[in-house]
């Protein structure tokens, strides 16, 4: 969103809210503390506002200071209502949960929010916003199944998977181990055998040099705890840090439920994930040389500028064509 916002600042006031509830209903359990898992809370604000803070980005929480005339989403799992009065666009932010039986019963539903399927299963399927800018033909085509109108999207790629070649220049000190990428499943309260997938992990590595990368939303010392039980008190296991550059120097990369093995394929690397790998290699995000904030933005300003509808912008609409230098 910053990447984005960067293309439109010298012409709009642009401003940033973290993720909020809408009813009254779903207020209570953020002010009663039941969300500091999630991203409506906990940590993941706080790092939020940090970030706004230091990068002096304009915050209105919960949109209280201003009425607007335009909202950029990265998920549609709740779209308050305040915000559809204006123009609204969704913006892809990585990869989509797996469909699971509760996902397909709160999808059905009608009086379920979109959120309680816990996860990002159901983000980009709402059809609500006006314009919905996805990673790849392949996420369209995904989309489409989910419920969004073909003709409401447009391939962009994603700002920050849209250029995973550059990963390979970095400085992080190790070279040619196995890497693996944990996810947060339990934290989403989903079912995750742990153990199970460690000692699966350690097949794979066999006397290889391995490295663990946890996700930020996990409990680290559960995590942890879990990784040396079965590696050894001496595993080497990162909380923080880029993890894209731990994949570009890495033989092998092992993932659960993660936008990262995106990152191993594109980079030519053997992967290993929870979803379907052919589907993986349909969906890969487009490559398109760290253009996508760009194109996003300049839908934005197009369609700000617009008279009309999104329907009426996106049948005239022609994307640019960005040069990109081989």
């Amino acid at each position: 969103m910053h990447q984005i916002s960067s293309f439109l600042s010298d012409e709009y006031d642009c401003w940033f809210t973290q993720f909020y509830p809408d009813y009254e209903f779903e207020k209570w359990p953020l002010r009663a503390g039941l969300l500091e898992n999630t991203i409506m809370s906990g940590h993941f604000k706080q790092k939020a506002d940090k970030y706004l803070a230091d990068h002096g980005l304009q915050s209105d929480y919960m949109a209280q200071k201003n009425e607007y005339d335009m909202t950029v989403f990265c998920t549609d799992l709740i779209v308050p209502r305040k915000l559809q009065k204006g123009k609204t666009i969704w913006v892809q932010e990585g990869m989509i949960d797996e469909l699971t039986t509760w996902s397909k019963v709160v999808k059905a539903s009608r009086f379920i929010p979109r959120y309680l399927a816990m996860g990002t299963a159901l983000n980009g399927s709402s059809n609500l916003c006006d314009i919905y800018c996805v990673a790849s033909e392949g996420y369209k085509n995904f989309f489409e199944k989910m419920g969004t109108d073909r003709d409401k999207m447009v391939i962009t790629g994603i700002p920050n998977f849209d250029n995973i070649p550059e990963f390979v220049n970095n400085d992080f000190p190790y070279h040619d181990y196995v890497l693996v990428a944990t996810s947060d499943i339990r934290e989403c309260f989903k079912k995750d055998d742990r153990i199970g997938f460690l000692n699966k992990c350690r097949d794979i590595v066999g006397a290889r040099k391995v490295i663990f990368k946890l996700h930020p939303n996990e409990i680290k010392e559960r995590a942890i705890s879990e990784i040396k039980q079965v590696f050894g008190e001496d595993a080497l296991v990162y909380t923080d840090g880029d993890s894209n550059h731990m994949i570009a120097n890495c033989q092998e990369l092992i993932t659960q439920f993660s936008t990262l093995v995106y990152v191993g394929i594109v980079l030519g690397k053997k992967v290993h994930s929870y979803f379907d790998l052919n589907e993986l290699y349909r969906l890969v995000p487009e490559q398109n040389g760290a253009t996508s904030a760009r194109k996003i933005a300049d839908i934005c300003h197009e369609y700000m500028e617009f008279k009309g509808t999104g329907k009426d912008f996106l049948s005239q609409y022609k994307p640019k064509q960005n040069n990109i230098a081989a």
